[in-house]
């Protein structure tokens, strides 16, 4: 035989501990704004941020292979690497 729960009158929103939907739509637009800031007033992630650049990037990498130290790839990405450096921290990204 099974157990039935049932409603008594101590359960109740409070003494379950819920969250008002106030308390969570603020939450939930403090989460949305972490990466709001003066340059990045519109809260672009990192991994949206500067698509112009991004893709030429990745496109040479596809092309000339991962970027690594002496490699073809970083000689001949060596500008679009910049690019999309420059842009990020133009948004306020460190890389």
């Amino acid at each position: 035989m099974g157990w039935l729960w049932t409603s008594t009158s101590r359960d109740s929103d409070s003494d379950r501990g819920s969250i008002s939907s106030s308390d969570s739509a603020t939450a939930s637009i403090e989460k949305a704004n972490k990466f709001v800031t003066p340059l990045n007033p519109q809260g672009i992630k990192p991994c949206c941020a500067c698509p112009e650049t991004k893709k030429p990037r990745d496109d040479c990498f596809l092309r000339n292979g991962p970027p690594e130290p002496g490699s073809r790839a970083e000689q001949a990405c060596q500008e679009l690497i910049a690019q999309h450096r420059q842009c990020m921290a133009n948004l306020g990204f460190t890389i």
